[in-house]
């Protein structure tokens, strides 16, 4: 069934089957992306593209967003028809040497996430509580460890799902405070442009959106109604609700995006200030909006970097579970081999950080390097026959998902350029 396929389906009046309570079942692994993509390092990545360059960047929230759901679809396809997560697919039918090399530079990306993701949560605890960063770090690692080791995937499903409608409500609360030129937006949204010097930003909120361990932690959370066992009109309907919980979650994520480039464009840009650390943005709002603007950006940030730490421990967890040939599974050893390596390795990094705001931004920039990678071992799993059997890609599906590829590759070449010429000055 090709994509346009799905989507007709999924949205027409003549299909019985698609009711609000029934929907309501298939409603939570989309939103654990959500929070991926909602991170800490989506912060830093936002702020300095709305206090550098205004609206002018908005259009590649748009476009991530839109390569998101066709990856974030595909990756949650191949979970649901297979009972496989990429990892333990990749070791199945790839080669060996290649299944290992992408993934074991997929754990790296992991522990990129996790730094960011770690750093912006003990950001949060310093800009409410004035808590050091590194204990801060030491403490937010601690919780997450725990969290993962300790409670079932639903419960937290359901944690994640309440930070995100926290964060979300968060950023409509900053945004009303402020003047919005809605013509201004909605241009940036639809309409490319690369300023100067914006190259790296541009990069950093693309590794911010698109990231290479969402796309493993779909594939493994969606198996978790075990649906792919109840026989084949259980799978396509599985398949059907899945793109409702995607794009759902998906426009809500480009929508709490959205709003961190225009809160930082309707505030730092207007005023000629540019951002270089979240902190300077949180003590820069309290004159500007106010002392409770302050406060609700700090307790944002750190329920971001809160929840998108324990994704990315799962996905990297699921990852080397799927090395061993292995699913999640937090009571086994390799999948606590993988939490641990991802969070400790980020916070051994985040010890050791001089500038957290610039850690930020290059651990986005290392997730772009490293997700065409991630997204060429997806799409040789999901057009392989062998894999997949009747629900290969289409010929659809495979032109968009090869345009993503050469989209995102293309853009890691510019970076590259821009670096070798920024070096060579």
């Amino acid at each position: 069934m090709s994509l346009r396929t799905q989507i007709q389906e999924a949205f027409s009046g003549h299909n019985p089957r698609l009711q609000a309570l029934e929907l309501l079942k298939y409603i939570g692994p989309g939103f654990l992306v959500t929070v991926g993509f909602i991170d800490p390092g989506n912060w830093a990545s936002n702020v300095a593209a709305g206090s550098l360059y205004g609206y002018r960047l908005l259009w590649m929230v748009t476009l991530s967003t839109l390569m998101l759901i066709v990856l974030q679809h595909n990756a949650a396809h191949l979970g649901i028809v297979t009972g496989l997560c990429i990892s333990e697919a990749a070791t199945k039918f790839m080669r060996p040497w290649f299944a290992r090399l992408v993934l074991g530079s997929a754990v790296a990306a992991c522990i990129s996430t996790a730094l960011a993701e770690i750093m912006g949560a003990a950001i949060g605890l310093n800009l409410l509580f004035k808590l050091p960063l590194r204990i801060g770090a030491i403490l937010v690692s601690a919780a997450v460890i725990w969290l993962l080791l300790s409670n079932g995937y639903r419960r937290i499903e359901k944690l994640i799902i309440a930070f995100v409608s926290l964060i979300g409500l968060s950023f409509l609360y900053e945004l009303s405070l402020v003047h919005i030129p809605w013509a201004e937006v909605a241009t940036g949204w639809v309409t490319p442009a690369i300023p100067l010097g914006s190259i790296p930003v541009i990069m950093s909120v693309l590794g911010a959106v698109v990231m290479p361990h969402n796309l493993f932690l779909h594939s493994e959370i969606i198996q978790s109604r075990q649906l792919n066992q109840k026989g084949a009109d259980v799978i396509e309907k599985q398949l059907r609700f899945e793109f409702v919980d995607t794009l759902n979650s998906m426009v809500i994520g480009w929508a709490i995006n959205s709003s961190m480039i225009i809160l930082a464009a309707a505030t730092f840009f207007a005023s000629r200030t540019a951002v270089t650390e979240l902190g300077q943005a949180q003590a820069m709002l309290r004159p500007m909006l106010g002392r409770a603007a302050a406060i609700v950006f700090g307790g944002a940030l750190l329920m971001a970097g809160l929840s998108s730490s324990v994704t990315a421990g799962m996905a990297g967890g699921s990852i080397v579970a799927g090395m061993s040939g292995e699913p999640y599974d937090p009571s086994d050893n390799h999948t606590k081999l993988g939490i641990m390596i991802t969070l400790l390795g980020a916070l051994l990094f985040t010890l050791v950080i001089t500038n957290p705001f610039k850690g930020l931004i290059f651990s986005q920039i290392a997730l772009s390097i490293q997700l065409p990678w991630t997204i060429v071992l997806q799409i040789l799993l999901t057009s392989n026959p062998r894999v997949m059997g009747k629900h290969v890609n289409t010929v659809l599906d495979r032109v968009f998902l090869w345009t993503t590829t050469v989209v995102v590759s293309g853009l890691n070449v510019l970076l590259l350029v821009d670096t070798l010429r920024n070096l060579l000055r």
